[in-house]
């Protein structure tokens, strides 16, 4: 039979075929890696087999690039993937291994048709599920829950998600809830935190979910994050990554010393609301932050001289502090994104 599709996203990309990072879209079956110059193509530019492959991450061969992993294959040919996050690179790894590990057992990948595997009813709409299940007041609470002096922010146990199907009438029993929490898991709409719950998932098992309340999941969008138990200052530092990511991408930035202008990686996030920049290059660690909170964004005709400009689509955000900030899209169209969703989540986040 067809090898079965299991996880698919663009990725940056630099294997033996192609000696520079180009975006790819990539496609995860049971046996391979297949990645293809864009989704709508019909035949992949190539395959990496998996069988005998090792992975490596974090891959740190470029320094400064960020959430990169690595596949070796038994040829020793390195290929090389980057994600846009944190979360997504994990993801992807997660899964890569499991389909490794279920090459040498002679296992098929639990991911594949889920539904058939387990019997879900065809009834049951898993998409629609998930968003019940995020309601903010019929759905599972979000909390900050403490195991082995570390904070998991935005979690819940895997008991209070069995307890939240049962009492919404979605399963007839927590057997049944079982099946359906490792379906909502297989197909990425929980995520597992904390030692427990990650080692049901690469265990292979046909419900790798875990009616336990000392298993912790949370939603692949929420903002979670997991810290060590230190001082309020550490936590402080940590609350503006706690907003769900809203945007993302390259923009000029003008420097407030030297007045020169850099291609700076800026991601948005909201509730904080908060506008970090990276280096593009790579390098975990934000080179500074932009409290979005009450700030003012609007487009800027003239460059911040006073001189006309010749380059288009400059804006400028002034934050609650006056502080102003220079930045430059590449297109009028991307410069009207970024201010509408730069305002928008002024005025709802913290």
């Amino acid at each position: 039979s067809e090898p079965q599709e299991m996880r698919e996203g663009c990725r940056k990309f630099k294997g033996s075929v192609f000696n520079t990072w180009k975006p790819m879209w990539v496609v995860l079956l049971e046996d391979g890696i297949e990645f293809y110059k864009k989704k709508s193509d019909n035949s992949p530019k190539g395959m990496i087999p998996l069988k005998g492959s090792t992975l490596t991450s974090p891959c740190q061969d470029f320094g400064k690039r960020m959430f990169v992993f690595k596949i070796t294959t038994t040829k020793q040919q390195d290929h090389f993937f980057q994600a846009a996050f944190l979360e997504e690179r994990d993801a992807w790894v997660r899964d890569t291994k499991k389909a490794i590990k279920c090459i040498e057992g002679g296992q098929k990948f639990a991911r594949k048709s889920t539904r058939r595997s387990i019997r879900l009813p065809e009834t049951i709409d898993l998409s629609a599920l998930y968003l019940s299940m995020k309601d903010t007041e019929k759905g599972v609470k979000e909390l900050n829950l403490e195991k082995d002096k570390k904070i998991f922010n935005h979690c819940f146990t895997g008991t209070c998600v069995i307890d939240w199907l049962v009492s919404n009438k979605s399963i007839r029993n927590r057997q049944e809830g079982l099946m359906i929490a490792s379906s909502l898991l297989n197909e990425g709409y929980l995520q597992p935190a904390g030692d427990l719950s990650k080692t049901a998932v690469d265990s292979a098992s046909e419900n790798p979910f875990l009616d336990n309340p000392d298993a912790f999941y949370y939603f692949p969008d929420s903002g979670f994050f997991c810290e060590e138990n230190s001082s309020d200052d550490d936590v402080i530092l940590k609350e503006e990554f706690r907003g769900v990511i809203i945007k993302q991408g390259c923009l000029l930035k003008q420097g407030h010393r030297r007045k020169n202008w850099k291609v700076r990686k800026f991601v948005l996030r909201e509730d904080p609301a908060y506008l970090h920049y990276y280096d593009p290059a790579g390098g975990e660690e934000p080179l500074g932050a932009i409290r979005l909170r009450g700030c003012v964004v609007t487009s800027v005709e003239s460059n911040p001289d006073g001189k006309k400009s010749d380059e288009e689509n400059l804006f400028e955000i002034i934050t609650a502090d006056e502080v102003h900030y220079f930045l430059q899209a590449a297109t009028p169209k991307e410069r009207t994104e970024w201010i509408k969703a730069i305002q928008v989540v002024s005025r709802t986040g913290k």
